[in-house]
């Protein structure tokens, strides 16, 4: 087998059962992690560098700087022959087996090879067994000296994304070993290939074949398709060449070319009854050319077998039974009759084929799964009966084979084999001698095994072929494994080994740029592997995870913000229609001092006899704002410049504000304003959204003086404790008249005459009740606190001070008692007319 690139032969121990190698003594001591079969692997994925780690997880990090590869040269035509000998399926052991006839594709062939000269891309459309491959390999021979590139050979089986084989195509064409671009690179390195790739068993179509074709302008394809796949787009500009089968005489000579003699009369009428019933497909012609040849094995035709006597050890009787051909339905479908007429190990490799859904394993596996150590040898024998077809680097079961086999019981055992196929698996990709690429050419085979064993040999299986995938690049193989053995290991139970293939998905999400993918594989794989107290996986999972936070910040800081600016004078008078233009947005700078208005933009709404505090909220809501200066070109970040509509407004002068600017754009009167005077530019007609402005402003500060005189008189007015001695009485009223000459504003309640004490039957809230005789004077608690501290000599009368806003008048009042009444009250009362406090 393989060696490990860069390992020595000390270093190499083999696993699963085998012998162990004789020691030998080393210059330097063995660390445990050179001795054990885990193999790491770095890698460089775009922007970071991966290091494969099949023990803890792969543990992936940003490049350092001058640690990036180099730009990539191409290989020459020495490289790519040989990178194309390892494409195509692996030499049998053995003599070498006759090549295949060639059918009848000369016209086909030429026109091919024209329309690749041409550089125009061909779809090769035809069904299963028509000889797609073999017309393929006919024409790669014409084309080799087309391109500047060469001709490529690549294999769409199994590819439905065109991204895996734009990989395939640049690790093909240049020397990039350890190396998987990211997508931005990838374009633009294979968008410099000028190749003819010929790419065999394609499977998709329509917008995936369209992305593929525009990747790469400068190749011409040639896609071998059935016609079951999806067609291109109408605008792909690719030409349709359809394969159909074979003429009778083509399909004779084809069948005498794979027998190696003429045919009898006989043969050639069953000939022909095949050709109509198969119409006229080379592959049924080929396997029919097998079952002749066994016929004639079986009947001993051969001269040198009539000769001789039959040994006494041979197992063929004595007496010759005579085969005749096989029946019109045998030939049509043949895949039971000559799989009975091969040998054991070759029918036990078709029962594995049949358990891996057709994919048969390298010819070095069989002996180990089969159990012969000659079992090698029946791929030949299988491929020359036409029950095999290369496919890429392999070889799988030919087209029906699989359901006629099955039909006849090859499909019973599947379930075995396949668990005893994943179980070897298992052994061979976790061995230190197997490189990641040979892990690679058996990718088929290997998910087959995956997806048809147990769940143990499943989650063992993935384990160890998940890193060599890895190492390999063939990263859809390694996605599809690593998805596998996580629905593996959740039925099985196996937390740990949950954590490490969700750790591992979140990695090659992030290789691949799928940030909230990777976010949550690994969320998932860190809270799996707290709960098993994995320090050392959790840290390496918060390290990948701070990796996805920073990619995230960096895409979110790519795109800021849009801000508005205003615009320019100049560009409002010379732009007729709307347009956004991005400018450089300016550095912050202080923010300029308010210039205050002059006294004619002052709103002629509000009166002149103003209040000063109403004058003061005027004009601070009035303030001027200077134009916006242009934008200084100094930073890369957008801003959104807006130039307005044609002015529906007639304007003699450049607007300065941005008020104004869109006071033109958007008027709050749609009529037209009848013509008036142009205005000095001096003092610019404050805008509406202005004047309104000012006058709430100015509602507000008559509001706040008419609430400052209810406080002043409320503080006016005395809420002292009625006298200690009894109420003095006189015998001539004396009133005071209030001064009525101090200003007033005219928004202060006209004065009320003066006027007796209430009757005592209606006392007013806040005054106390009058006297009765023979009982003490009460005073009526109040409900306003106090404002002055209580007096112990009883008050004649109470004159408060007037304010600046407003003066109160100050009314002393003296009655005498009429005939009808027998006291006298003094009390001070304010120029509403109601009583404060009374004795």
């Amino acid at each position: 087998m393989d060696r490990t690139q860069g390992q020595t032969e000390q270093h190499e121990q083999p696993t699963g059962g085998s012998a162990p190698a004789a020691p030998t003594a080393p210059a330097t001591p063995v660390t445990p992690a050179a001795a054990g079969p885990a193999r790491v692997v770095s890698l460089t994925a775009g922007g970071f560098a991966l290091t494969v780690n099949p023990v803890d997880g792969s543990e992936i990090e940003p490049l350092r700087p001058g640690t990036e590869p180099a730009r990539p040269a191409k290989r020459d035509a020495a490289a790519r022959a040989a990178r194309t000998a390892t494409a195509r399926p692996p030499v049998l052991p053995g003599p070498a087996a006759p090549a295949r006839p060639l059918p009848a594709r000369e016209e086909e062939r030429e026109r091919l090879v024209r329309l690749l000269g041409r550089g125009r891309s061909v779809r090769l459309t035809g069904p299963s067994g028509s000889g797609r491959s073999a017309l393929l390999d006919a024409v790669a021979d014409r084309c080799a000296g087309l391109a500047p590139d060469g001709v490529v050979r690549l294999s769409g089986y199994g590819q439905q994304h065109p991204g895996e084989l734009l990989h395939a195509l640049y690790a093909t064409v240049y020397e990039a070993e350890r190396e998987r671009p990211g997508r931005v690179e990838l374009l633009a390195r294979v968008r410099e290939i000028g190749a003819v790739v010929l790419l065999d068993d394609l499977e998709m179509g329509g917008t995936a074949l369209d992305e593929l074709m525009r990747a790469t302008p400068e190749c011409a394809y040639l896609l071998a398709a059935t016609p079951d796949t999806r067609a291109p787009s109408d605008d792909s500009h690719i030409e349709e060449v359809f394969l159909g089968g074979l003429g009778k005489a083509d399909c004779l000579e084809l069948l005498e070319a794979g027998v190696g003699r003429p045919l009898t009369d006989e043969e050639i009428a069953w000939a022909g009854d095949l050709c109509f019933a198969s119409e006229g497909l080379p592959l049924r012609f080929v396997q029919a050319a097998a079952l002749l040849r066994q016929r004639d094995e079986l009947n001993h035709n051969d001269e040198d077998d009539e000769e001789e006597e039959p040994g006494v050890f041979e197992e063929r009787p004595r007496d010759a039974v005579h085969v005749p051909l096989p029946t019109l339905a045998e030939g049509a479908a043949p895949a039971e009759l000559l799989a009975s007429r091969v040998s054991e190990s070759a029918r036990a490799a078709l029962r594995i084929a049949c358990a891996l859904g057709g994919e048969l394993p390298h010819h070095a596996h069989l002996p180990a799964l089969v159990g012969d150590t000659h079992a090698d040898t029946a791929v030949a024998e299988l491929l020359a009966c036409g029950l095999l077809t290369p496919v890429g680097t392999r070889y799988r079961l030919a087209a029906g084979v699989a359901r006629q086999l099955e039909e006849v019981g090859y499909g019973d055992t599947a379930s075995e084999e396949a668990r005893t196929a994943a179980r070897h698996y298992a052994w061979w990709t976790g061995h230190a001698s197997v490189v990641p690429e040979r892990v690679a050419a058996e990718a088929d085979a290997v998910l087959a095994a995956l997806a048809g064993a147990d769940v143990v040999a499943a989650v063992l299986l993935a384990r160890t072929a998940a890193p060599a995938f890895a190492g390999s690049l063939h990263w859809e193989a390694w996605e599809r494994v690593l998805r596998s053995g996580a629905e593996a290991a959740r039925k099985a139970g196996e937390v740990a080994e949950q954590a490490y293939f969700h750790h591992e998905l979140g990695v090659l999400a992030l290789c691949e740029e799928r940030l909230d993918r990777a976010r949550a594989e690994l969320e998932t794989s860190i809270g799996l592997r707290g709960a098993l107290a994995d320090k050392r996986g959790t840290v390496a999972g918060r390290r990948a995870l701070a990796l996805v936070v920073d990619r995230e910040t960096a895409g979110a800081a790519a795109s800021p913000p849009l801000r508005l600016e205003a615009p320019a004078p100049a560009a409002l008078a010379a732009a007729p229609e709307a347009v956004t233009v991005a400018t450089p947005a300016a550095p912050a700078e202080p923010a300029a001092p308010r210039v205050a208005p002059s006294t004619a933009s002052t709103p002629s709404a509000v009166s002149a006899p103003a209040a000063p505090a109403f004058r003061a909220a005027s004009e601070a809501s009035t303030t001027r704002v200077p134009p916006v200066a242009p934008p200084v070109p100094v930073s890369a970040e957008a801003v959104t410049r807006m130039t307005p509509v044609v002015p529906v407004t007639a304007r003699s002068e450049t607007p300065a504000t941005l008020s104004e600017v869109f006071e033109d754009a958007f008027p709050l009167d749609p009529k037209p304003a009848p013509p008036t005077a142009p205005r000095p530019a001096a003092a610019p007609a404050p805008a509406p959204g202005r004047r309104r402005l000012v006058l709430l402003a100015g509602a507000g500060a008559l509001a706040v003086v008419a609430l400052g005189t209810v406080v002043s008189l409320a503080l006016s007015s005395s809420d002292s404790a009625p006298p200690a001695q009894d109420p003095v009485v006189t015998s001539s009223p004396t009133v005071t008249a209030p001064d009525t000459t101090a200003a007033t504003s005219g928004n202060d309640p006209a004065p009320e005459p003066p006027v007796s004490a209430p009757p005592a039957e209606t006392p007013e809230p806040g005054q106390s009740a009058a006297p009765t005789p023979g009982r003490s004077p009460a005073r009526t608690p109040s409900r306003r606190p106090s404002s002055t501290p209580p007096n112990s000599a009883p008050p004649t009368a109470v004159s408060p001070t007037p304010t600046g806003a407003q003066p109160t008048p100050t009314v002393t009042e003296t009655v005498t008692p009429s005939p009808s009444a027998t006291t006298t009250q003094t009390g001070t009362t304010t120029p509403a007319g109601s009583p404060v406090a009374g004795d």
